[in-house]
């Protein structure tokens, strides 16, 4: 399964920003683990709007962010924020898996 990861990200306080950041990743990793392939819409978005010329770029990280997830099977929520919250109601609207701990996501069996 193609599994997005939702989980809070902005924050005031750089170095909570980059935890947030780090927990998104660090969870993507465990799930690619179990055999699924991991997707996160800020990782494809970070490196776009870095390039806009620019200030305020939360619209357009969540556009990439929300089309990103759009391709998913399922959503891992690890915390809750607006755009986490965007991206569950977007995968629940398809009537597809919001997994909200690690231990729920299925092992696939490699072969």
């Amino acid at each position: 399964m193609i599994i997005g990861i939702a989980g809070p990200y902005s924050d005031p306080d750089n170095e909570k920003k980059a935890r947030n950041f780090a927990a998104i990743n660090e969870v993507a990793a465990k799930v690619f683990e179990l055999g699924h392939i991991p997707f996160i819409g800020l990782n494809m978005a970070l490196p776009v709007v870095a390039n806009l010329n620019r200030e305020e770029v939360c619209h357009e990280i969540m556009d990439i962010s929300m089309a990103v997830i759009d391709q998913c099977d399922a959503l891992l929520v690890i915390g809750e924020s607006p755009g986490a919250n965007r991206e569950r109601d977007l995968i629940l609207s398809k009537g597809l898996p919001v997994y909200y701990t690690i231990s729920e996501i299925p092992e696939v069996k490699k072969q």
